[in-house]
């Protein structure tokens, strides 16, 4: 059996999916820096269990929007917040006020993220980088964060590389470790940051069937990416930005093969 093949058979979700949690709610945001808007008047909700796909151009606001709902992004006007619980915020009567970084911290943990160029720690065996969280969160003892670690290790076909350290793994397997870690905490919704773009293209489609093994399992996701096929295949809604502006959104067989908006629509004939 491939690795692929391997991962694409054991990925389970966590407790939260289970229990239908992960509702993503965006609310009139806008986000700008000093050279302009970067999001502009987004709203949107992910509803728990939804694989939701960012697709636009590079500069559209995708990894903004998406960084923002982990609050590794501030926003300038609206609110965003995970099943009804804002992340970086509080609310005080009428206005939103920011929490301190260790309260920020406590808050993330409902929320897993996957980047695009892994940031793993070199330092650490790929089994030490799955554990590092629930220890330092104290979540878990460390016999169990280990066996859980083992566990997410083989889920996404790399049992045999607990051991390994980051430089003698792929880019493909440093990706499914950084899967592994996301999943540890259990959180509520996982993003992923155009998790292919750093990969050789051969080594792409043992990370496509990791999402997409979560995606089947009710995980709620929410994806950018520049993979189209993969997002129509994966995705229960795929949403189009550009210039910062949430320009579509719908199912991927309506948005991606008969799209409203023209410039959706000259978008996907360049990509395509």
């Amino acid at each position: 059996m491939s690795a692929a093949e391997t991962a694409t058979a054991a990925v389970e979700p966590g407790a939260a999916a289970a229990e239908a949690t992960g509702r993503v709610e965006i609310a009139g945001v806008h986000k700008s820096y000093a050279a302009g808007p970067v999001l502009s008047d987004v709203s949107l909700t992910v509803e728990p269990g939804e694989v939701l796909a960012l697709i636009g151009p590079s500069g559209s606001g995708k990894s903004t929007l998406l960084r923002a709902i982990n609050h590794l992004e501030t926003i300038d006007a609206g609110s965003i917040t995970i099943d009804g619980d804002y992340i970086g915020y509080e609310r005080r009567g009428d206005r939103l006020h920011e929490l301190p970084e260790k309260r920020v911290l406590q808050r993330r943990t409902r929320v897993g993220m996957v980047f695009q160029n892994f940031n793993l720690f070199p330092h650490l065996t790929a089994l030490e980088n799955v554990i590092e969280a629930p220890l330092a969160l104290g979540r878990s003892s460390r016999a169990d964060a280990v066996a859980r670690a083992r566990e997410l290790l083989a889920s996404v076909g790399l049992a045999d590389r607990a051991e390994h350290y980051p430089r003698q793994l792929s880019g493909g397997q440093q990706q499914r470790v950084a899967i592994a870690r996301a999943l540890a905490l259990d959180p509520d919704v996982l993003l992923f940051d155009e998790p292919t773009s750093a990969l050789d293209p051969e080594l792409v489609g043992e990370v496509l069937a990791v999402i997409q093994r979560l995606a089947h399992h009710g995980t709620t996701l929410v994806i950018v990416t520049h993979e189209i096929a993969f997002a129509a295949s994966v995705a229960d809604r795929v949403a189009f930005l550009d210039g910062g502006r949430l320009l579509e959104v719908g199912p991927p067989e309506r948005v991606l093969r008969d799209p409203e908006h023209p410039r959706t629509r000259e978008f996907l004939e360049k990509v395509l």
